[in-house]
């Protein structure tokens, strides 16, 4: 740690990160491709692809140096460099070495099954998360939840933090914990993103350096591989196309389902979300429609279908413009539902009460609506500001009904060409600048590796 730390630069060291922020942003991105090919080059291979391992290196490295400035530990008030490289000089450095040769079979499980205890160790370190069971639901049921509270690091740093602000001093025993601490996420990390086969020990290396190696490192059988400029920019460019055609092939996909799963109507629907209120009516949020935005509605949701399954009194179901929708409603008492969800769950639905008494009149004698059925109508959208309202046909109190929509979605088949269209273009780009950052990146002369996995100030 360097002393003395200023007091009050912490509470503006968010904003002065904000650069490395987005550049780590992209940055990450490119590490989780290249972890993935790291795998299969691992699965088939048995090594790392040395360029590959650097660059992930380069971005751990990264990583800890902001975090080491920032609120991962507020170690130095230097501003970290922006480099993917060692930066000796900096108060914050990491060296894993680099492996030789790598488990073909624990590739498969090291990164998730081995990994577990620590993962559930670092949790509470980095995130605080604790999950728990809250039962006493009406149905006799529960639901899983977590509680955060950010992590003991962060725990610890802000308490750090407001010791320097009232004190000026970083007491050092809690400076040894935080540094202990990132030093086990650290190594963990590295275990994770299959970057060394060292199973992590369950073990807090506290102080200013870590304890020291049992036997002296392995001399490097290969030359550790400088990225420039180029192979960054390459590399980087590369995996954010690839993980584009990820994401453009899971779209596509989804989009394949939907249309597999179009019923013989012709339309796609949602599943039933309960809806229930005491009150005379159900409304949606006012939807409003204008401009081009009508076109491509229509050309790719097709007609809308709303339906409304209740048993009992026969519900009324309609879609009217917004201002004669309040006009009528103005003196009704009715809820507004403002989240629906359908999905699992107790919390799927919200709602926002309107006071008010009965309607002077059933929703049927309404002339402004511009679609209504008995339990279900079909409405194609058109320009304005709507609102769907659910009643009882004769205007009484207490509706409860199965909700669900529905639409043709007659654009799903060409959205589905289009997207793996793009996967098929985006993907041999991607990993084509991938490879050739890799031939651009050079490897300087051979130097000394440190002994595992480590974090120093």
């Amino acid at each position: 740690m360097e002393e003395p730390l200023n007091r009050g630069l912490w509470i503006v060291k968010w904003f002065l990160a904000i650069p490395h922020y987005i550049v780590l942003g992209f940055l990450w991105i490119a590490f989780g491709v290249l972890t993935v090919i790291a795998f299969f080059a691992i699965l088939f291979t048995g090594r790392y692809p040395r360029s590959l391992f650097d660059f992930n290196l380069g971005v751990l490295r990264w990583t800890w140096r902001v975090a080491y400035y920032t609120y991962g530990a507020l170690g130095t008030d230097r501003y970290p460099p922006f480099t993917l490289g060692p930066a000796p000089d900096y108060p914050a450095t990491l060296e894993i070495d680099y492996p030789d040769h790598l488990s073909r079979g624990l590739v498969l499980v090291k990164w998730w099954l081995l990994a577990i205890p620590h993962y559930l160790i670092v949790g509470l370190f980095t995130s605080g998360s604790v999950i728990s069971w809250r039962g006493g639901l009406p149905d006799g049921g529960g639901v899983l939840y977590t509680l955060d509270w950010g992590g003991l690091i962060g725990l610890l740093v802000l308490v750090a933090a407001l010791s320097l602000l009232f004190t000026g001093r970083y007491p050092l025993g809690l400076y040894d914990l935080v540094l202990g601490m990132n030093r086990w996420a650290l190594r963990v990390a590295a275990y994770a993103t299959l970057m060394t086969d060292a199973y992590p020990p369950f073990r807090l290396e506290q102080g200013g350096h870590e304890l020291p190696r049992m036997e002296p490192p392995r001399e490097p059988r290969h030359a550790p591989v400088r990225h420039g400029a180029a192979s960054v920019v390459a590399i980087l460019a590369g995996a954010l196309l690839a993980f584009g055609a990820v994401g453009t092939a899971a779209a596509g996909s989804l989009s394949a389902v939907l249309a597999h799963v179009r019923a013989s109507d012709g339309f796609v629907s949602t599943t039933s979300e309960r809806v229930a209120t005491p009150a005379y009516a159900l409304t949606t949020e006012p939807v409003a429609i204008s401009g081009q935005g009508v076109e491509y509605l229509r050309a790719f949701t097709g007609q809308v279908r709303i339906e409304a399954a209740a048993k009992g009194t026969p519900l009324f179901v309609g879609v009217g413009p917004r201002a004669d929708v309040e006009r009528y409603l103005s003196t009704t008492g009715y809820d507004r539902l403002t989240r629906l969800t359908f999905g699992p769950g107790p919390d799927g639905t919200a709602y926002t009460r309107h006071q008010g008494g009965q309607p002077a009149a059933p929703p049927a004698a309404q002339p402004f609506w511009a679609a209504t059925g008995s339990g279900s109508l079909t409405w194609t959208p058109e320009a304005g500001d709507w609102t769907v309202v659910i009643m009882n046909a004769d205007a009484s109190p207490v509706i409860s009904a199965d909700l669900r929509l529905a639409a043709t979605l007659p654009g799903l088949n060409g959205l589905t060409v289009r997207l793996f269209v793009a996967t098929g273009m985006l993907l041999p780009i991607g990993v084509g600048l991938v490879l050739l950052g890799v031939r651009l990146s050079r490897s300087p002369a051979a130097r000394s590796a440190s002994a595992e996995p480590s974090a120093r100030r």
